[in-house]
């Protein structure tokens, strides 16, 4: 009776499939099902007489490269280190474990790093890319004006000593102003402040967890019930209190107000 069943359903399956195969084959339009269908695709490098051509090749391989490592430039340099930080240090302190999920801690840590960073980008499209698409400025000086509203925001989180510290390692001269950092010395500083900055605000995040835990813990001792998990106790407490004080309010509203 199963094989019957399950014979059936494949017959079924099989039918559905001939019907929409003509279905579709029939919406296509004929110049499309007429037309050659490419067999190869062939991609090279040969040889050119014209330096113009080398330059261009040159510029692309530049532009896949920047592509390439644009996920790696939009985490490193912007707000979105310290956003991910605080808010992975908040699931830790309310032992939900994968509450909420990774896809939507990434997500509201991207959002809101557009969200910081757009005053920023809009000053290095206007001052930058613009001109240089409408042929106004060179590329070396689009670069440099893309580059300023970066390092501006940089330079604002970031502490002397750590810049100190790379600058140091590096052998480099003591700068007398912002413009004689390197780029390259102002990102690691940069990371590593944003990190100290996001541990500090965790810690200050963890206090209150950690005295519903406590209370939780030492009730339960003398109670006499030293089998049942303390966690299993606090965590309805813990999101309980988060949520009376409007914890995502205060947190984003905190993670916002610190980068001004």
């Amino acid at each position: 009776m199963r094989a019957m069943k399950n014979e059936r359903r494949w017959k079924i399956r099989e039918a559905l499939f001939l019907v929409g195969s003509m279905c579709l084959f029939l919406l296509v339009p004929q110049e499309v099902v007429a037309a050659p269908v490419p067999t190869s695709l062939n991609i090279g490098i040969g040889s050119s007489d014209n330096p113009q051509d080398v330059a261009v090749t040159l510029q692309i391989m530049a532009v896949l490269t920047i592509v390439s490592l644009a996920p790696s430039i939009l985490v490193m340099t912007t707000s979105f280190v310290r956003i991910v930080v605080v808010i992975g240090f908040l699931r830790n302190a309310l032992s939900t474990q994968n509450v909420p999920p990774n896809q939507v801690v990434i997500a509201l840590s991207l959002f809101l790093t557009f969200y910081i960073m757009a005053p920023y980008w809009g000053q290095a499209n206007e001052n930058g890319i613009q001109p240089y698409l409408a042929g106004r400025i060179t590329q070396e000086e689009a670069l440099k004006n893309v580059l300023d509203p970066m390092r501006e925001f940089m330079f604002k989180q970031t502490r002397e000593s750590d810049l100190a510290l790379f600058v140091n390692l590096a052998d480099a001269p003591r700068p007398e102003t912002q413009d004689d950092v390197s780029t390259f010395t102002l990102i690691p500083a940069f990371i590593i402040s944003e990190l100290k900055t996001g541990f500090q605000l965790g810690f200050m995040i963890y206090i209150p967890f950690i005295v519903i835990d406590m209370i939780v813990a030492s009730t339960l001792m003398s109670m006499g019930m030293m089998m049942l998990p303390p966690v299993m106790i606090s965590l309805p407490f813990k999101i309980l209190l988060f949520v009376m004080v409007d914890g995502w309010h205060l947190l984003i509203r905190s993670l916002i107000t610190s980068f001004k």
